[in-house]
Protein backbone atom coordinates (compact mmCIF):
# COMPACT_ATOMS: atom_id res chain seq x y z
CA UNK A 1 0.00 0.00 0.00
CA UNK A 2 1.24 3.39 -0.63
CA UNK A 3 2.75 6.01 1.80
CA UNK A 4 1.30 9.01 0.45
CA UNK A 5 0.18 11.21 2.54
CA UNK A 6 -3.43 11.38 4.04
CA UNK A 7 -3.90 7.46 1.87
CA UNK A 8 -2.26 5.52 4.84
CA UNK A 9 -5.57 4.65 6.59
CA UNK A 10 -7.27 3.58 3.33
CA UNK A 11 -8.01 -0.34 3.08
CA UNK A 12 -5.52 -2.92 2.11
CA UNK A 13 -8.01 -4.46 -0.94
CA UNK A 14 -6.78 -5.24 -4.78
CA UNK A 15 -9.01 -1.95 -6.07
CA UNK A 16 -9.31 -3.13 -9.43
CA UNK A 17 -10.56 -6.61 -9.06
CA UNK A 18 -13.27 -5.62 -6.40
CA UNK A 19 -16.87 -6.39 -7.74
CA UNK A 20 -19.02 -3.42 -8.95
CA UNK A 21 -20.75 -2.67 -5.98
CA UNK A 22 -18.05 -3.41 -3.20
CA UNK A 23 -15.91 -0.90 -5.13
CA UNK A 24 -18.68 1.94 -5.35
CA UNK A 25 -19.63 1.44 -1.30
CA UNK A 26 -15.69 1.43 -0.49
CA UNK A 27 -14.70 4.52 -2.54
CA UNK A 28 -17.69 6.81 -1.25
CA UNK A 29 -16.96 5.90 2.07
CA UNK A 30 -13.10 6.79 1.39
CA UNK A 31 -14.07 9.96 0.13
CA UNK A 32 -15.23 12.06 3.37
CA UNK A 33 -12.19 10.32 5.31
CA UNK A 34 -9.78 11.31 2.85
CA UNK A 35 -11.21 14.81 2.51
CA UNK A 36 -10.67 14.81 6.38
CA UNK A 37 -6.69 14.19 6.18
CA UNK A 38 -5.41 15.64 2.82
CA UNK A 39 -4.64 19.22 2.64
CA UNK A 40 -6.23 22.00 1.08
CA UNK A 41 -5.09 23.70 -1.92
CA UNK A 42 -2.82 26.02 -2.02
CA UNK A 43 -3.28 26.55 1.72
CA UNK A 44 1.19 25.23 2.07
CA UNK A 45 1.18 21.58 1.56
CA UNK A 46 -0.21 21.57 -2.50
CA UNK A 47 2.80 19.17 -3.63
CA UNK A 48 1.82 16.91 -0.89
CA UNK A 49 -1.48 17.13 -1.89
CA UNK A 50 -1.25 16.52 -5.65
CA UNK A 51 1.50 13.92 -4.83
CA UNK A 52 -1.53 12.14 -2.61
CA UNK A 53 -3.93 12.64 -5.61
CA UNK A 54 -1.36 10.93 -7.78
CA UNK A 55 -1.12 7.97 -6.00
CA UNK A 56 -4.63 7.72 -5.60
CA UNK A 57 -5.31 7.36 -9.39
CA UNK A 58 -2.63 5.06 -9.33
CA UNK A 59 -4.48 2.74 -7.00
CA UNK A 60 -7.57 3.27 -8.98
CA UNK A 61 -8.93 5.26 -11.47
CA UNK A 62 -12.63 4.25 -10.56
CA UNK A 63 -12.00 5.53 -7.14
CA UNK A 64 -10.11 8.92 -7.71
CA UNK A 65 -13.50 9.84 -9.93
CA UNK A 66 -15.43 9.36 -7.07
CA UNK A 67 -13.35 10.94 -4.52
CA UNK A 68 -12.12 13.88 -6.16
CA UNK A 69 -15.39 16.05 -6.73
CA UNK A 70 -15.67 15.21 -2.70
CA UNK A 71 -12.46 16.99 -2.26
CA UNK A 72 -12.90 19.87 -4.68
CA UNK A 73 -16.10 20.56 -2.71
CA UNK A 74 -14.43 20.71 0.21
CA UNK A 75 -12.10 22.94 -1.00
CA UNK A 76 -14.71 25.02 -2.51
CA UNK A 77 -16.69 25.91 0.35
CA UNK A 78 -13.82 26.53 2.79
CA UNK A 79 -12.66 29.30 -0.02
CA UNK A 80 -16.83 30.41 0.63
CA UNK A 81 -16.45 30.40 4.22
CA UNK A 82 -18.83 27.83 4.54
CA UNK A 83 -19.35 24.26 6.19
CA UNK A 84 -22.04 21.31 5.40
CA UNK A 85 -23.08 18.71 7.75
CA UNK A 86 -22.94 16.29 4.59
CA UNK A 87 -19.13 16.95 4.20
CA UNK A 88 -18.34 13.98 6.67
CA UNK A 89 -20.79 11.69 6.21
CA UNK A 90 -22.21 11.96 2.73
CA UNK A 91 -20.54 12.01 -1.03
CA UNK A 92 -20.66 15.43 -2.51
CA UNK A 93 -20.81 16.02 -6.35
CA UNK A 94 -19.90 19.27 -8.51
CA UNK A 95 -22.45 19.91 -11.29
CA UNK A 96 -20.59 22.58 -13.15
CA UNK A 97 -20.73 21.32 -16.60
CA UNK A 98 -22.89 22.97 -19.39
CA UNK A 99 -23.71 21.33 -22.97
CA UNK A 100 -25.95 22.02 -26.21
CA UNK A 101 -30.02 21.85 -25.14
CA UNK A 102 -29.46 22.14 -21.43
CA UNK A 103 -29.86 25.07 -19.10
CA UNK A 104 -30.45 25.34 -15.25
CA UNK A 105 -31.86 28.27 -14.23
CA UNK A 106 -31.60 30.01 -10.56
CA UNK A 107 -34.28 32.04 -9.37
CA UNK A 108 -34.16 34.71 -6.13
CA UNK A 109 -37.70 34.15 -4.26
CA UNK A 110 -38.82 36.18 -1.04
CA UNK A 111 -36.66 35.83 2.05
CA UNK A 112 -33.28 35.23 0.28
CA UNK A 113 -34.30 31.59 -0.92
CA UNK A 114 -33.49 30.55 -4.38
CA UNK A 115 -35.19 28.29 -6.36
CA UNK A 116 -33.40 26.33 -9.46
CA UNK A 117 -34.88 25.03 -12.59
CA UNK A 118 -33.80 23.24 -15.97
CA UNK A 119 -32.07 20.88 -17.07
CA UNK A 120 -28.28 20.43 -15.93
CA UNK A 121 -25.82 17.49 -17.77
CA UNK A 122 -22.90 15.16 -16.84
CA UNK A 123 -23.92 15.29 -13.00
CA UNK A 124 -21.28 12.42 -12.19
CA UNK A 125 -23.00 9.87 -9.62
CA UNK A 126 -26.09 11.70 -9.54
CA UNK A 127 -27.43 8.61 -7.63
CA UNK A 128 -25.45 8.80 -5.30
CA UNK A 129 -24.63 11.69 -4.09
CA UNK A 130 -25.80 13.29 -0.93
CA UNK A 131 -24.82 17.33 -1.49
CA UNK A 132 -24.14 19.12 -4.51
CA UNK A 133 -22.89 22.30 -5.62
CA UNK A 134 -24.44 23.24 -8.97
CA UNK A 135 -23.69 26.19 -11.05
CA UNK A 136 -26.81 28.15 -12.71
CA UNK A 137 -27.40 31.09 -14.94
CA UNK A 138 -28.58 34.24 -13.32
CA UNK A 139 -29.26 35.97 -16.15
CA UNK A 140 -28.51 35.88 -19.67
CA UNK A 141 -24.59 36.33 -19.32
CA UNK A 142 -24.18 35.38 -15.32
CA UNK A 143 -23.94 31.93 -13.43
CA UNK A 144 -23.52 31.69 -9.94
CA UNK A 145 -22.79 28.37 -8.00
CA UNK A 146 -25.04 27.11 -5.52
CA UNK A 147 -25.42 24.32 -2.58
CA UNK A 148 -28.32 21.96 -3.06
CA UNK A 149 -28.41 19.43 0.01
CA UNK A 150 -30.43 16.17 0.72
CA UNK A 151 -30.57 14.65 -2.76
CA UNK A 152 -30.83 11.43 -1.57
CA UNK A 153 -33.36 11.81 1.18
CA UNK A 154 -35.53 14.77 -0.63
CA UNK A 155 -36.14 13.72 -4.08
CA UNK A 156 -38.71 16.88 -4.67
CA UNK A 157 -37.59 19.07 -7.52
CA UNK A 158 -34.59 16.71 -8.46
CA UNK A 159 -35.40 13.85 -11.17
CA UNK A 160 -32.76 11.66 -12.94
CA UNK A 161 -33.67 11.58 -16.74
CA UNK A 162 -32.57 8.30 -18.37
CA UNK A 163 -28.83 9.28 -20.48
CA UNK A 164 -27.22 6.58 -22.23
CA UNK A 165 -24.40 5.56 -20.66
CA UNK A 166 -22.00 3.13 -22.41
CA UNK A 167 -18.39 3.80 -21.78
CA UNK A 168 -16.09 0.95 -21.14
CA UNK A 169 -14.10 3.41 -19.19
CA UNK A 170 -15.42 5.05 -15.80
CA UNK A 171 -18.31 2.31 -16.14
CA UNK A 172 -19.30 2.83 -12.72
CA UNK A 173 -19.19 7.13 -12.83
CA UNK A 174 -22.31 7.32 -14.21
CA UNK A 175 -22.74 11.08 -15.25
CA UNK A 176 -26.61 11.85 -16.53
CA UNK A 177 -28.82 15.07 -16.87
CA UNK A 178 -30.48 16.06 -13.92
CA UNK A 179 -33.94 17.82 -14.06
CA UNK A 180 -34.48 20.30 -11.09
CA UNK A 181 -37.98 21.64 -10.62
CA UNK A 182 -38.09 24.22 -7.94
CA UNK A 183 -35.24 23.07 -6.33
CA UNK A 184 -34.13 24.57 -3.55
CA UNK A 185 -30.96 26.18 -2.87
CA UNK A 186 -27.95 28.47 -1.36
CA UNK A 187 -25.95 30.76 -3.02
CA UNK A 188 -22.47 29.65 -2.59
CA UNK A 189 -20.10 33.30 -3.40
CA UNK A 190 -20.98 36.45 -5.29
CA UNK A 191 -22.41 36.10 -8.84
CA UNK A 192 -19.47 34.56 -10.89
CA UNK A 193 -17.62 33.95 -8.31
CA UNK A 194 -17.40 29.53 -8.80
CA UNK A 195 -14.87 30.74 -11.94
CA UNK A 196 -13.03 33.76 -10.74
CA UNK A 197 -12.41 32.92 -7.24
CA UNK A 198 -9.10 31.94 -5.86
CA UNK A 199 -8.26 28.44 -6.15
CA UNK A 200 -10.64 27.18 -9.31
CA UNK A 201 -7.46 26.80 -11.33
CA UNK A 202 -5.70 24.68 -8.47
CA UNK A 203 -8.88 22.45 -9.07
CA UNK A 204 -8.07 21.88 -12.79
CA UNK A 205 -4.40 20.88 -11.51
CA UNK A 206 -4.98 18.59 -8.96
CA UNK A 207 -7.24 16.39 -11.45
CA UNK A 208 -4.25 16.43 -13.68
CA UNK A 209 -2.28 14.90 -10.44
CA UNK A 210 -4.92 12.13 -10.94
CA UNK A 211 -4.10 11.74 -14.78
CA UNK A 212 -0.39 11.69 -13.96
CA UNK A 213 -1.40 8.95 -11.29
CA UNK A 214 -3.16 6.71 -13.83
CA UNK A 215 -0.52 6.87 -16.23
CA UNK A 216 1.62 5.61 -13.26
CA UNK A 217 -0.20 3.02 -12.91
CA UNK A 218 0.02 2.00 -16.77
CA UNK A 219 3.74 2.48 -16.63
CA UNK A 220 4.38 0.12 -13.87
CA UNK A 221 2.68 -2.81 -15.76
CA UNK A 222 5.02 -2.03 -18.29
CA UNK A 223 7.90 -2.56 -15.92
CA UNK A 224 6.47 -5.07 -14.40
CA UNK A 225 7.08 -6.70 -17.31
CA UNK A 226 10.44 -6.11 -17.60
CA UNK A 227 10.64 -8.15 -14.26
CA UNK A 228 9.33 -11.25 -15.97
CA UNK A 229 11.14 -11.11 -19.06
CA UNK A 230 14.35 -10.00 -19.66
CA UNK A 231 13.75 -6.56 -21.64
CA UNK A 232 15.00 -6.12 -25.05
CA UNK A 233 16.34 -2.52 -26.39
CA UNK A 234 12.85 -1.73 -27.38
CA UNK A 235 11.49 -2.68 -24.35
CA UNK A 236 14.44 -0.39 -22.20
CA UNK A 237 13.79 2.64 -24.71
CA UNK A 238 9.99 2.18 -23.66
CA UNK A 239 11.03 2.26 -20.01
CA UNK A 240 13.26 5.07 -20.10
CA UNK A 241 10.89 7.56 -21.96
CA UNK A 242 8.33 6.75 -19.81
CA UNK A 243 10.81 7.68 -16.94
CA UNK A 244 11.57 10.69 -18.66
CA UNK A 245 8.38 11.76 -18.89
CA UNK A 246 6.79 10.81 -15.75
CA UNK A 247 9.77 12.50 -13.65
CA UNK A 248 9.25 15.76 -16.09
CA UNK A 249 5.17 15.56 -15.04
CA UNK A 250 6.17 15.40 -11.40
CA UNK A 251 8.00 18.11 -11.54
CA UNK A 252 5.97 20.53 -12.87
CA UNK A 253 3.72 19.93 -10.88
CA UNK A 254 5.95 20.45 -7.67
CA UNK A 255 7.03 23.35 -9.42
CA UNK A 256 2.98 24.74 -9.57
CA UNK A 257 2.12 23.54 -6.50
CA UNK A 258 4.66 25.32 -4.76
CA UNK A 259 3.88 28.62 -6.84
CA UNK A 260 -0.05 27.65 -5.50
CA UNK A 261 1.21 28.05 -2.16
CA UNK A 262 3.22 30.96 -2.69
CA UNK A 263 0.01 33.11 -3.27
CA UNK A 264 -0.29 33.15 -6.99
CA UNK A 265 -3.85 34.06 -8.20
CA UNK A 266 -5.43 35.06 -11.11
CA UNK A 267 -4.37 34.83 -14.95
CA UNK A 268 -0.78 33.90 -13.53
CA UNK A 269 -2.16 30.91 -11.51
CA UNK A 270 -4.53 29.84 -14.63
CA UNK A 271 -1.23 30.13 -17.01
CA UNK A 272 0.64 27.55 -14.42
CA UNK A 273 -2.57 25.36 -14.19
CA UNK A 274 -2.76 25.14 -17.78
CA UNK A 275 0.83 24.36 -18.57
CA UNK A 276 0.25 21.71 -15.90
CA UNK A 277 -2.62 20.04 -17.43
CA UNK A 278 -1.40 20.00 -20.68
CA UNK A 279 1.96 18.52 -19.65
CA UNK A 280 0.46 15.99 -17.89
CA UNK A 281 -2.64 15.44 -20.50
CA UNK A 282 0.94 14.50 -22.79
CA UNK A 283 2.89 12.62 -20.67
CA UNK A 284 -0.48 9.80 -19.86
CA UNK A 285 -1.14 10.01 -23.84
CA UNK A 286 2.67 9.61 -24.42
CA UNK A 287 2.52 6.53 -21.60
CA UNK A 288 -0.46 4.89 -22.71
CA UNK A 289 0.94 4.78 -26.29
CA UNK A 290 4.50 3.22 -25.16
CA UNK A 291 2.74 0.34 -22.68
CA UNK A 292 0.61 -0.19 -26.26
CA UNK A 293 3.74 -0.66 -27.85
CA UNK A 294 6.19 -2.24 -25.37
CA UNK A 295 3.28 -4.94 -24.14
CA UNK A 296 1.22 -5.65 -27.16
CA UNK A 297 -2.43 -7.25 -27.23
CA UNK A 298 -1.91 -10.25 -24.11
CA UNK A 299 -2.46 -7.34 -20.58
CA UNK A 300 -5.26 -5.57 -22.36
CA UNK A 301 -7.17 -9.03 -23.46
CA UNK A 302 -5.77 -10.98 -20.17
CA UNK A 303 -4.57 -8.82 -17.64
CA UNK A 304 -7.77 -7.10 -15.66
CA UNK A 305 -6.36 -4.41 -13.71
CA UNK A 306 -4.50 -3.14 -16.68
CA UNK A 307 -7.25 -3.38 -19.32
CA UNK A 308 -9.67 -1.18 -17.16
CA UNK A 309 -6.67 1.37 -16.01
CA UNK A 310 -6.12 1.91 -19.77
CA UNK A 311 -9.79 2.57 -20.38
CA UNK A 312 -10.25 4.19 -17.68
CA UNK A 313 -7.35 6.43 -17.74
CA UNK A 314 -9.03 7.28 -21.59
CA UNK A 315 -12.26 8.46 -21.20
CA UNK A 316 -10.35 10.51 -17.70
CA UNK A 317 -8.25 12.28 -20.04
CA UNK A 318 -11.58 13.43 -22.14
CA UNK A 319 -12.15 15.87 -19.29
CA UNK A 320 -9.44 18.04 -21.14
CA UNK A 321 -10.19 20.54 -23.65
CA UNK A 322 -7.37 19.08 -25.91
CA UNK A 323 -6.73 21.98 -28.55
CA UNK A 324 -9.05 24.69 -27.34
CA UNK A 325 -6.84 24.76 -23.78
CA UNK A 326 -3.73 25.54 -26.22
CA UNK A 327 -5.65 27.89 -27.89
CA UNK A 328 -7.11 29.59 -24.88
CA UNK A 329 -3.28 29.48 -22.97
CA UNK A 330 -1.65 30.88 -26.10
CA UNK A 331 -4.25 33.37 -25.48
CA UNK A 332 -3.62 34.38 -22.13
CA UNK A 333 0.36 34.45 -23.03
CA UNK A 334 -0.06 36.53 -25.47
CA UNK A 335 -2.36 38.97 -23.53
CA UNK A 336 0.31 39.46 -21.06
CA UNK A 337 2.48 40.40 -23.54
CA UNK A 338 5.88 38.83 -22.52
CA UNK A 339 8.05 36.05 -24.32
CA UNK A 340 7.63 33.59 -20.99
CA UNK A 341 10.77 31.50 -22.36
Amino acid sequence: MTSAPGLADLPEVDWPHLSDSDLLERAIAAAPRLAERLPLPAAGQTPQLWRSLSELGALDLTLARIVEPHLDATAILAQAGLDSPDLADGLFGVFAAEGPGARLTATEGEGSTWRLSGSKPWCSLADRVTSALVTAWVSDRERRLFLVEGLQSDASGYRIEPTPWVPRGLRLVQSPTVIFDERAAMPVGDVGWYLTRPGFAWGGAGVAAIWLGGAIGVARRLWQASEHREPDQIALMHLGAVDTAIAGARALLDQVGDEADNGAEGGHAATLASRARQSVHRVAEEVLWRADHGLGPGPLTADEAHARRVADLRVYLRQDHAEHDQVALGTRLRAAGTCPW
